[in-house]
């Protein structure tokens, strides 16, 4: 926030409720902050830290927020009103009684290491919500993004920036779109065949917004310099993600993973791949290194020749989170909207079926993509992460834990 004072604004790195701790820790008034004689001993519970029963009477260890833990208090439970956090409370200790295998009605004291468990998971819990606000506030889409890890004690991933756009590396220029359409109504009524025609393809969309060409065949989307409005029906991918989407823990070892909070229907879009453009060169060095880390976040642009790659390790979106299954419900497609260059096409992820609220979002990645016509004969069919057997970057076979009837048990 700003602060300003008698005319000069000064630059605070504290947020608001910070601040008005300090007030009330110094028993200073404060008009902006709403902290009058009021309220000035009103404190607010961060999180609760261990609980206890005392002739009958419950009293939970709290953490105030705006104070060091060493200013943390036994307090009853008639004193508190933090009915959620209460809640959450009682919900970890259960959780965590239950996996040592304890009774899990209340005991009259915590064990030091469960309470212990309860503290940082209360922690991890405030580290996430605040990776979610970062996350909510670069989105440039209408689809809200939430994080929940109910698995284990692990935060947000480290050297990761999230981005909405491709972020090009160096030596890579991306033309921009020369030309654009005329059409007043690209769908019922395209000149010349609209920005598909131009390059002697069809429209993608159906009027109710679901791809209806073949995985294979590239998408045209209209452009910035198209003379239809921001509603064309020609115009999906570059709207960005529609749906509430969760990033979650998985629990049998595939690390973060991404699932839908709303019913998507069959053939709509759902996200972009997006990273880093780097050369194949640059991608094979960086590819070793991922090898050796277990890992690797790089995709093949090789929709006409294996030129560029994108690379989300350390700057990507939610497609970063997603993991691979033998039997996915994504569908990798190429997509151009602003840029001609067939070496550098946008990589769009449409739904193959319907996906229920809460299910989990997968592509395969080694995606095999049969030709459909002359034009798609020139492309690599491989549609996938780097380290294909048909790619010459040579990788570590990897174990597959998709889980899926028709797992084929090694990634690559």
């Amino acid at each position: 926030m700003v602060a300003t004072i008698a005319g000069c604004s000064v630059s605070c790195k504290l947020s608001l409720d910070d601040l008005q701790a300090v007030c009330r820790q110094e028993r200073l008034h404060c008009k902006q902050l709403r902290v009058n004689k009021h309220n000035i001993d009103d404190y607010e519970v961060e999180y609760l830290c261990d609980y206890k029963k005392s002739k009958e009477q419950e009293f939970y260890l709290v953490k105030w927020k705006g104070y060091p833990e060493s200013s943390n208090t036994w307090e009853p439970r008639k004193n508190l009103k933090c009915r959620k956090l209460m809640t959450q409370f009682h919900e970890d200790m259960e959780h965590e009684l239950r996996r040592q295998k304890r009774r899990t009605t209340c005991p009259k004291r915590l064990d030091k290491d469960v309470a212990w468990t309860l503290v940082q998971k209360a922690k991890l819990r405030k580290r996430l919500q605040c990776w979610e606000a970062d996350l909510n506030k670069t989105r440039n889409h209408p689809g809200r993004i939430f994080v929940l890890n109910e698995v284990d004690l692990d935060g947000p991933p480290r050297d990761f920036t999230y981005i909405t756009n491709y972020k090009v590396g160096e030596g890579i220029v991306l033309n921009e779109m020369a030309v654009g359409c005329e059409c007043k109504d690209c769908f019922s009524d395209p000149i010349g065949g609209c920005c598909p025609g131009a390059s002697l393809h069809r429209l993608a969309y159906t009027d109710k917004g679901q791809v209806r060409v073949r995985a294979g065949e590239p998408i045209y989307e209209c452009n910035s310099r198209c003379s239809c409005g921001p509603d064309c029906s020609n115009r999906l991918v570059q709207k960005g993600i529609q749906f509430d989407l969760c990033i979650f823990k998985t629990g049998n070892g595939r690390g973060w993973g991404v699932r839908a909070l709303q019913h998507i229907k069959k053939n709509t879009f759902v996200m972009e791949y997006v990273g880093e453009i780097i050369t194949s060169d640059e991608a094979e060095k960086r590819g070793h290194l991922y090898d050796r880390q277990g890992a690797t976040y790089l995709f093949d642009l090789d929709y006409v020749e294996d030129v560029y790659t994108v690379d989300a390790a350390n700057h990507g979106n939610i497609s970063h989170f997603v993991n691979h299954s033998c039997n996915p419900n994504l569908q990798v497609y190429n997509v151009f909207i602003d840029n001609l260059d067939e070496r550098l096409p946008r990589i769009a992820l449409f739904s193959t079926r319907s996906i229920r609220a809460g299910e989990e979002l997968t592509f395969d990645y080694k995606m095999q993509i049969d030709p459909v016509d002359a034009e798609s004969t020139r492309m690599d069919s491989n549609f996938s992460l780097a380290g294909l057997p048909s790619s010459p970057k040579k990788r570590i076979r990897v174990e597959c834990r998709c889980g899926s009837d028709t797992c084929r048990k090694y990634l690559f």
